[in-house]
Order: structure tokens, then C-alpha cells, then sequence
């Protein structure tokens, strides 16, 4: 693997980013939104709830650490559909790039998508709501590690599909977060979900992730055996979603259609 083929993959990426404003106004808007959204309704459950002792800061942990969830796969996506869009696509594969230096730039220039759009909205909830992420303490780098790799194993079963049935597959990108909150009890704790939902969630590293974030900021307590869980578990997802890529990718390549995904 070469680095800096990696490196320059990924600085073209960020060059598009920095130097486009409606893309960084893009990154920062839609975090920010999300944190005043739910901060007044967070605010409002303060007021009319008592399962909470913390209701504001609860629940919009929750929300910060699921946009960094969302940003980080949808991250993904768009780097991808960049390629396709500024009909480099093709370019990528007459080069001498491996596909692992491409998921590896890709991967990497992620982060800094998304830390682009969340810093902002996490510096917002300080002074406005009182709420600051960094109270979960050292468990939040892990926390924060697994969201991320599983963020990322989404945006590769996206781009998978996206090999696979070309730009049409592309509105899956936006769906595919949506479907599986519901599951990942993000805002409400597992026991909520009926008993089979629950067998199926607890497969997700999402419910781990959230009940630890939960089990932190109401006991003070921390529970590794769920954070081990949760990354354990993502990593495996994100090892089935490198292997769903390069599937992808060669069955394209057998079939030829590569050489028209970006036109």
C-alpha cells in the first residue's frame, strides 16, 4: 500500500472541501440544526418527564454522537459519488491506484468531513444547553471509535450497491441510517423494543454504544464490557463491508461496467 497515493487521494478530497463554501456551509448546517432541534425538545422532556434526571444532556449526547454516526458514513458516500459526479470515476481505475489505497483515502478524509461539521455544533451545546460530550470522559475515544467504524462499514455496503446497480443505487445512501435507528436505541433504552427486535439490536454495535452513553451520564459508571462489545462487533461489520466492496468491485469489473458509472 502506498501512502502517498493515499495522501494524495485524500488531499483532492479536502481541497474540494475547503475550497468550495457551500460545502463547508453544508457540513456545518445540518449538525448545528440537529443540536438546537433537539435541545429545545430535550428542554420540553426536562420539563414533563421523569425518567431522565438529565434529560437535556442525555439526549442530546445521543444526538451528537449519532450525527457523528451519520456524518461519518455519509462522509463515505459522497467522496465516492464525488468521483462519479466530476466524472473521475474511471480515471481512478486507469491509474495505478489499489482499491485498498482508495478505501483507504477515503476512510481516512472521512474524519475530517465530519469533524468539519460536528466541532461547531458540540461547541454550540456548551454555552447554550450546558452540555458537553467530553463529560463520558476516556470512554468517549472509544465510544466514538466504533460509531466511526461502523459509520464507515455503511458507506461501504452503500458503495457496494453503488458498483453493483450504478447511480441509482445512490438515494440508499441517505436511507440506510434512517432504518436502522430505530434499532440502534439511540434516544430510548432497549427495553423498549419488543423481545425479537431486541435479539436483532443487540447484533448491532449501535444499542451497546448508546446503553453505555446512557449508563454513563445516569450512573457515572463505566461498563467496558459493553464498549469492548460495541467495537468488537463493528469491526467485524467493517471487515464483512471490505469484503462486500471488493466483491462488488470485481463483479463490476467482469461485467464492464465500471467504465460507465460516471457517465
Amino acid at each position: 500500500m502506498n501512502f502517498k497515493k493515499i495522501y494524495a487521494l485524500g488531499l483532492r478530497h479536502l481541497y474540494l472541501i475547503m475550497n468550495s463554501f457551500p460545502r463547508v456551509l453544508d457540513l456545518i448546517y445540518w449538525p448545528t440544526v440537529q443540536i438546537f432541534l433537539w435541545g429545545f425538545i430535550s428542554k420540553f422532556f426536562t420539563l414533563n418527564s421523569e425518567y431522565y434526571n438529565n434529560t437535556v444532556g442525555i439526549i442530546l449526547t445521543a444526538a451528537i454522537l449519532y450525527d457523528f454516526l451519520f456524518r461519518a458514513s455519509i462522509s463515505f458516500n459522497i467522496m465516492f459519488l464525488e468521483e462519479i459526479w466530476s466524472r473521475n470515476f474511471t480515471n481512478l481505475f486507469i491509474a495505478p491506484i489499489k482499491i485498498s489505497e482508495i478505501i483507504a483515502a477515503i476512510t481516512l478524509t472521512a474524519i475530517l468531513r465530519t469533524l468539519i461539521g460536528l466541532v461547531p455544533a458540540v461547541l454550540i451545546t456548551i454555552p447554550l444547553f450546558g452540555v458537553s460530550i467530553l463529560k463520558l470522559g476516556i470512554p468517549l475515544i472509544f465510544l466514538l471509535l466504533a460509531l466511526y467504524l461502523f459509520g464507515i462499514t455503511l458507506g461501504l455496503l452503500v458503495t457496494s450497491g453503488l458498483l453493483r446497480y450504478g447511480p441509482s443505487f445512490e438515494n440508499i445512501a441517505w436511507a440506510t441510517l434512517f432504518f436502522l435507528a430505530p434499532l440502534g436505541c439511540i434516544y430510548y433504552p432497549i427495553e423498549i423494543l419488543p423481545d425479537f427486535l431486541q435479539i436483532i439490536a443487540k447484533l448491532l454495535p449501535l444499542v451497546h454504544i448508546f446503553e453505555e452513553m446512557r449508563n454513563i451520564l445516569m450512573t457515572g459508571l463505566v461498563d467496558y464490557m459493553n464498549i469492548i462489545k460495541s467495537i468488537f462487533i463493528s469491526i467485524i461489520y467493517f471487515s464483512f463491508g471490505i469484503m462486500i466492496f471488493y466483491i462488488s468491485y470485481f463483479g463490476a469489473k467482469k461485467r464492464g461496467t465500471l467504465i460507465n458509472m460516471g457517465e
